[in-house]
């Protein structure tokens, strides 16, 4: 006997979709797809009206942008009270779109799993109607893209990778640099003199590369870290940190041995 169909939900389905860091051309197969499937595009700024970044990136690969795309306003902000009305209105305005029935592709610069506004957007969403259901369509991630600009290897063989916001602090990341082979600094803007401070000292100036705005027009590579001493740096900026003098412990090769089981003669 069959098993009853199940009714169709009265909600579209809410799409990250993943574009890349800037490259239009990093945007995936499945993302396209998704982008030109019909669903209600709505997209991220950080104040009304204000451009934005992963707009531009689908616009600068050729796709037309829906007479009804909505902006979704998420400011740049940690004011806890302005932020938690921000996510309101965004989950409630997408919340408005997904019981017209209609899929709501989210456009999301880098990849949706990976430091993104969309996350957050799911759950606030998911509060509201915990039956929608949430689709995350993976992307290239800007450390990704970043050190193949770069021409350096985020880890090879048995290294180890460490990925953080820069604003945990030079404390942190010195303790991280003797931890980890590579270490990427996302968003360094605030801290970057500090941050090359710290690494003139730990002689790591040398491999260390600086990248802003990865795979867009504007895109920068700079490996001579030092120069940007002083400079103001865009937002979209990061810092690829490799510590080829790292000491590193004993590696385990190949699966536990099972502990050895007692014979009949050392039972008796």
């Amino acid at each position: 006997m069959n098993a009853p169909a199940l009714p169709p939900s009265r909600f579209g389905r809410l799409i990250g979709v993943s574009l890349g860091p800037g490259d239009p051309d990093l945007i995936t197969r499945r993302g396209w797809r998704a982008l030109q499937s019909g669903a209600r595009w709505a997209y991220p700024v950080k104040r009304a009206e204000e451009a934005s970044y992963a707009l531009d990136i689908a616009c600068r690969g050729g796709l037309d942008v829906p007479h009804d795309a909505v902006e979704l306003v998420f400011p740049m902000t940690r004011d806890a009270v302005a932020l938690a009305k921000a996510w309101a209105r965004a989950a409630a305005q997408t919340m408005q779109l997904l019981a017209e029935g209609s899929d709501v592709a989210f456009l999301v610069e880098g990849d949706a799993s990976t430091y993104s506004t969309f996350r957050h957007l799911a759950r606030a969403v998911r509060e509201l109607a915990p039956e929608v259901e949430v689709e995350t369509i993976p992307g290239v991630s800007s450390f990704a893209a970043a050190a193949a600009v770069a021409d350096v290897a985020l880890a090879e063989e048995d290294e180890t990778v460490a990925v953080i916001p820069a604003a945990y602090g030079t404390t942190v990341i010195d303790h991280l640099l003797d931890e980890f082979d590579t270490l990427v600094l996302m968003k360094v803007k605030p801290l970057l003199d500090e941050v090359l401070d710290l690494l003139e000292r730990r002689e790591l100036l040398a491999t260390s590369c600086f990248i802003e705005k990865v795979g867009a027009p504007e895109q920068r590579v700079v490996h001579d870290v030092a120069s940007l001493r002083g400079e103001k740096v865009n937002y979209l900026s990061l810092l690829l940190v490799q510590n080829p003098k790292r000491a590193r412990g004993e590696l385990r090769r190949g699966c536990r041995k099972r502990a050895q089981q007692p014979t009949a003669e050392a039972l008796s």
